[in-house]
């Protein structure tokens, strides 16, 4: 079981992409708490407090997402589509999540920012030997779209040459308590004793911010549970 302790670290420049979602916002809160600096992008500015560094942004241009995180240790992607009814339904919908994960790499790539750590989707971990969760007859009907394109993006950061981490969250992501306590894994869906993949946003954040202050799992991806 993983438990987060106070560390002496340096303080990051992280850019955090789409930063007004659920785990946007989480991520965001846990980084301001540890004194890294963060500029937060996303579509709406007022959505965030004004005392947090914003920048206005929809991802649709590479060329402006280069300039935005040039000069940043890091970049961390929430990006997710609005979840309008297509959302539900219609996989070419969803697929702009791939397309924003390739200018996200291609930006990456013009000015160099060392790490790029997305949000992923838990629709690739393999449920049992050989099954894997979107495939496992547990995944719900109006999720597959969504995974579906996460596996997508998951591919184009396999396949990108930066230096890239893909963070799964289990079946199960909710707001809850920030316990710090959790356990990591590589492919494989992390199942608690009652046999429930679950995890709070406030534990993911936890999570990402320690993977972006001691790196364990680059070029690779990682899942957490309880």
């Amino acid at each position: 079981m993983k438990t987060t302790e106070t560390k002496n670290t340096p303080k990051l420049n992280i850019v955090v992409l789409a930063a007004s979602g659920q785990a946007g916002r989480t991520i965001l809160s846990e980084l301001i708490s540890r004194g890294h600096k963060v500029t937060a992008v996303l579509r709406s500015p007022d959505k965030l407090p004004d005392s947090i560094r914003k920048v206005q942004d929809d991802l649709s241009d590479t060329d402006r997402i280069s300039e935005i995180i040039r000069c940043a240790d890091a970049v961390v992607s929430a990006y997710g589509p609005p979840k309008i009814d297509r959302f539900f339904t219609d996989v070419n919908y969803t697929d702009s999540l791939a397309e924003v994960t390739k200018r996200e790499i291609e930006a990456v790539k013009r000015v160099n920012v060392p790490r790029l750590i997305v949000v992923g989707g838990a629709g690739s971990l393999w449920f049992s030997p050989g099954v894997k969760v979107l495939d496992s007859g547990h995944w719900p009907e109006i999720l597959i779209p969504i995974a579906t394109s996460h596996m997508k993006a998951f591919a184009a950061l396999r396949d990108s040459g930066i230096n890239w981490t893909y963070f799964s969250p289990p079946m199960l992501i909710d707001p809850g308590v920030r316990t710090g306590k959790f356990r990591l894994g590589g492919d494989d869906a992390i199942f608690d004793e009652n046999g429930k993949s679950w995890i709070s946003f406030e534990d993911y954040a936890v999570a990402l911010v320690d993977e972006l202050e001691n790196p364990k799992y680059e070029r690779t991806r990682f899942t957490i549970g309880y």
